[in-house]
């Protein structure tokens, strides 16, 4: 799976997932971070709420039924992403498969490593939340088309705006990351490095 390279149009099956305060520890729970590489984290994603104490799929929550068991986008609550810093929470919903989140506000943290990762995010009014969130509610019509050139976001016959930084949008659109972008100026890096290494040793023999 790749999972810093976005298309123009987000396209899916959109789940609600309408709790506020939705945190990282919720999203990916500390047990799952014993891992040292980014491989392995779908399981642990919203692990305690797909999941019960047995292992057992709940039947209960959205992501375990039909036809959201196959969503890519989802309608969130309020201030979604809020808790710790961890970037597993975001490596494991890519994993899952979600490229998109609809939200009325995200935490900063959590909205960067979105960002580095490919995750997009989204941001409307409560009005139009609500409203994808009922919409995304019905099985038989839960697709959701996200534009990003355009800022548009489009659910059968609703068509509404959202906001997204520059920057965030041009990351997504060109599958861009802060690694991908140092590693642009790697010659020059590499320059002042043996710039430098090469004063620091004049220095000393003098």
């Amino acid at each position: 799976m790749k999972e810093k390279h976005m298309n123009k149009t987000i396209k899916g099956i959109a789940a609600p997932l309408s709790l506020a305060n939705i945190d990282t520890d919720v999203i990916m729970p500390k047990r799952f971070l014993i891992t040292i590489t980014r491989e392995g984290l779908a399981d642990g994603t919203f692990a305690d709420l797909r999941f019960d104490s047995t292992g057992e799929k709940r039947p209960e929550f959205i992501l375990n039924k039909a036809p959201w068991a196959q969503a890519t986008i989802l309608v969130v609550g309020d201030n979604f992403g809020c808790g710790s810093s961890r970037e597993h929470a975001v490596w494991g919903m890519r994993q899952l498969g979600i490229n998109a989140c609809i939200g009325t506000s995200f935490a900063g943290i959590f909205y960067d490593n979105a960002r580095k990762n490919g995750l997009a995010l989204p941001i409307v009014s409560h009005e139009i939340r609500d409203t994808l969130l009922q919409f995304a509610r019905n099985a038989s019509s839960a697709e959701i088309s996200i534009e990003l050139d355009s800022q548009t976001i489009t659910a059968g016959e609703i068509s509404a705006s959202f906001k997204m930084d520059d920057a965030t949008r041009t990351s997504l659109i060109e599958g861009r990351d802060d690694t991908l972008d140092t590693l642009k100026y790697a010659g020059a890096i590499y320059d002042f490095e043996t710039r430098l290494g090469n004063k620091m040793r004049i220095s000393v023999i003098k």
